[in-house]
């Protein structure tokens, strides 16, 4: 397997190597930050990572036990040992400024699982990990496999549909969902670090709990309330809240938010609504981090895209054949001529990761012909278009595809 810009080898080792400092970085992290965890723990469970670590760096890149717990707090590319390409870790922090373990950070530890995870299944790294050390932390792959198992392309749909428009909520309205049974075990109850005194905010996009943290502002205590997934936050899932001074829910006040985007992007940009309320943690779920971030981030711009072209008397279909990819668009040209667009939506942090899954699979493993991402990625277009080439595949934001077909079909998008 190449690099995804095609500028020298990207071997194995590297891949390996990346995936072992992060996940290391990222344990220890979350052992340092998570509250009321037992020191013993604590202790052991750095003191593993920091083995982890030694076992990725080799012997030529030693790094003492202090320098590595002072390291967590800093670029994580500095713990790569020499002659390894950084990639995306260039300036990524394992935590933040308010002693949280970060959503890029997060994000880039489970796809490189997933590239790792789909390199094992294709046998090109066999031996490397234990298969259960890949798929553990896998939770999308085995929610799909179980829909899939039911056979009834309608049952998927709207098991899939269910992954994505109800990440949390009630307990009793999370039972009327129509998901077999270890699917909705998936749901669990509310993390901590989504809490703020037994108390939760849906994302006015995505609808899963945003994250709470506590910072002083000018020597004031003052509580925040933002989406785990950067680019929600960025559009506006972002709030400041007075600290109560009872056992009252705070209310959320929203942080001033970018404009509106025009033109074509405004047709798929979302609607923040009103300000989230409140809800108890007690009596509520939530769908597990993995499957929220590759089932229900991603599916939103799946189904709003799909909506749209509906709407605009094009046909399309979700998931066909059980998920052979997203998206079947059909079109009726002006010429007479039905055309069909197979599409796959991805929504991946790291460009590179999702460039060199890419090649591992020789593009994509059930036939679409067309990657879309969300607009928030227009940057990746360039690397991912180079990389896709090579598989005939072409690369659009999902406006500019929606723009695209519409056109070919002979209506407006806008």
């Amino acid at each position: 397997m190449t690099s995804s810009s095609d500028e020298g080898a990207e071997t194995l080792d590297d891949v390996r190597v990346r995936y072992l400092v992060t996940r290391a970085a990222l344990r220890a992290a979350k052992a340092m930050t998570t509250p009321g965890l037992n020191p013993q723990r604590r202790l052991e469970t750095l003191m593993e990572c920091h083995g982890t670590m030694i076992a990725a760096r080799g012997p030529a890149n030693p790094l003492p036990f202090g320098e590595f717990r002072r390291a967590l707090k800093g670029d994580v590319a500095a713990l790569l040992p020499e002659g390894v390409t950084p990639l995306d870790l260039d300036g990524m922090l394992v935590v933040d400024q308010d002693g949280q373990i970060t959503e890029d950070a997060f994000d880039f530890d489970l796809e490189q699982r997933m590239l790792l995870h789909t390199l094992h299944k294709l046998d090109t790294f066999a031996g490397a990990l234990n298969d259960q050390e890949l798929q553990s932390e896998i939770d999308q792959e085995t929610a799909f496999t179980l829909l899939r198992k039911q056979g009834d392309q309608r049952a998927y749909e709207a098991g899939r549909q269910d992954l994505i428009r109800r990440p949390a909520g009630p307990v009793e309205e999370l039972c009327e969902l129509r998901l077999p049974p270890l699917v909705a075990d998936f749901y669990r109850e509310i993390s901590y670090d989504s809490l703020y005194q037994g108390w939760w905010y849906p994302c006015p996009i995505c609808r899963w709990p945003m994250r709470i943290a506590v910072r002083k502002n000018a020597g004031t205590a003052v509580g925040a309330a933002r989406c785990w997934h950067a680019p929600h936050a960025d559009m506006g899932a972002s709030y400041l809240f007075r600290l109560p001074t009872d056992a009252s829910a705070p209310n959320l006040l929203p942080e001033p938010s970018p404009p509106r985007p025009r033109g074509r992007e405004a047709v798929l940009a979302p609607d923040l609504g009103e300000v989230p309320q409140a809800a108890p943690a007690k009596g509520h779920k939530a769908l597990s981090r993995g499957i929220w971030r590759y089932t229900t981030v991603p599916g939103l711009p799946e189904l709003d895209l799909r909506d749209r072209l509906v709407e605009r008397g094009l046909k399309v279909s979700l998931w066909p054949g059980l998920d052979a990819y997203d998206l079947l668009v059909e079109v009726d040209s002006k010429r007479g001529k039905n055309i069909r667009f197979k599409v796959d939506v991805k929504d991946y942090t790291s460009a590179p990761t999702l460039a060199n899954l890419i090649h591992a699979q020789e593009g994509d493993r059930g036939g679409a012909d067309w990657l879309v991402v969300p607009d928030y990625r227009a940057g990746q277009i360039p690397l991912l278009s180079g990389v896709c080439a090579k598989y005939d595949m072409r690369v659009a934001t999902a406006s500019a595809f929606g723009e695209m077909v519409c056109e070919r079909a002979g209506v407006n998008w806008t």
